[in-house]
This record gives C-alpha cells, structure tokens and sequence, in this order.
C-alpha cells in the first residue's frame, strides 16, 4: 500500500476542513492508505511519516505565514532532515486564511522551502486558475488562482460548518488524488 500522511494545523477549524478534504481526495486512489495528523498528533508519530510515502503540509496562514504551531512542527522536524528520513518522499501543501489574498502564496512557498530542504519532491496544483474569465465564478476549481498548492478563503465570521465554500474544499480534494496518483508512480511500495 502506498501512504500519504497529512501534516496540518488548524487554529478555528477551518484548515482542518480543507485537511479532511484533501484526505478524500488521496482515499478516492486505489491502494493508498491515508493518515491524517494534527502537528501535535504528527510529533508524536515520527516513524509513521518516516514509513509514508508522501507528506502533504497544511496550515492556516496567519500574519502572511504558516502559523506558529506549524512552524514548531517544523522546527522540530530538525533530527528527520539530519538523518534525512523524507529525502524523496512527495510533498505538497495547502492553506487557509480570511482574505482572499491574505499573502497565502508566502506560506505555500514556506512549505516548498521545508519540504525541499528535506529533499522532497514538490507537487503542484496542476489546475489552470479559475474565476478569471467573464463566464467564471466562485464555483469553480482553483479560484484563488494557485499553482504551488491548494489555496482556501474562510470568512473570518463564519465557523467550519460555513467556510471554506465547496469549490475550495473540492480544490483540496483535487489536490490529494494528484499527490496519491503522484505518489502512486513513484513509490518503492506500489
């Protein structure tokens, strides 16, 4: 079985919500097996992403970043870059924030940048950017226009069960089925 961990932080919920759908994106690949991890879950658990696959990092973005709690994660990931447990492995990332830019690309490229100095190999949307065209709408695929990863807005004044809107949940579903089929390719386990 290939497996495909998700690594994420979620301040109000709403990350989490665009973690849960990238993991039904990677359960909809035949023979991938998924987990999905708070960064307080992920800390406690250093063999399970060591034996996975692929890695997938979420966090919201606060402040034009990943927040402080994912960056923790980060810093403590120090021993696994050392003995290079993730050289390899899959990555991509997604986020999270209130504004529609909300300077979300910079967390993207901050989870990028860790992933590569792991020695992972990045994989992108792959989505041509929605909603920027006159017959377009927030209803579409990838309308936040990321290439790096799955971008989600989420009202600030609405919880989990309002925000992020379908079309982001099912840009993070698109999201996880290409890392799964990616992953799928390049695993030792397939």
């Amino acid at each position: 079985m290939t497996q495909v961990s998700i690594v994420y932080h979620s301040g109000y919920g709403h990350t989490a919500e665009q973690a849960k759908a990238v993991a039904r994106g990677a359960q909809k690949v035949a023979g991938v097996t998924v987990n999905l991890l708070t960064v307080d879950e992920a800390q406690q658990q250093w063999d399970l992403l060591k034996a996975s696959d692929a890695i997938i990092f979420g966090s919201p973005t606060y402040m034009g970043s990943a927040s402080a709690q994912f960056k923790a994660f980060m810093d403590a990931s120090s021993k696994a870059w050392f003995t290079r447990d993730w050289q390899d492995k899959i990555a991509a990332g997604f986020t999270t924030s209130a504004s529609q830019s909300g300077d979300k690309l910079n967390t993207l490229a901050q989870l990028s940048v860790f992933a590569a100095q792991h020695g992972m190999i990045w994989v992108s949307l792959g989505l041509l950017p929605g909603n920027n065209h006159s017959n377009g709408s927030v209803n579409d695929l990838n309308r936040l226009g990321s290439f790096l990863g799955a971008m989600a807005q989420a009202n600030s004044d609405q919880g989990p069960d309002l925000a992020p809107i379908q079309s982001d949940l099912l840009t993070a579903e698109h999201l996880g089925e290409r890392v799964a089929t990616t992953t799928k390719r390049f695993s030792k386990s397939a």
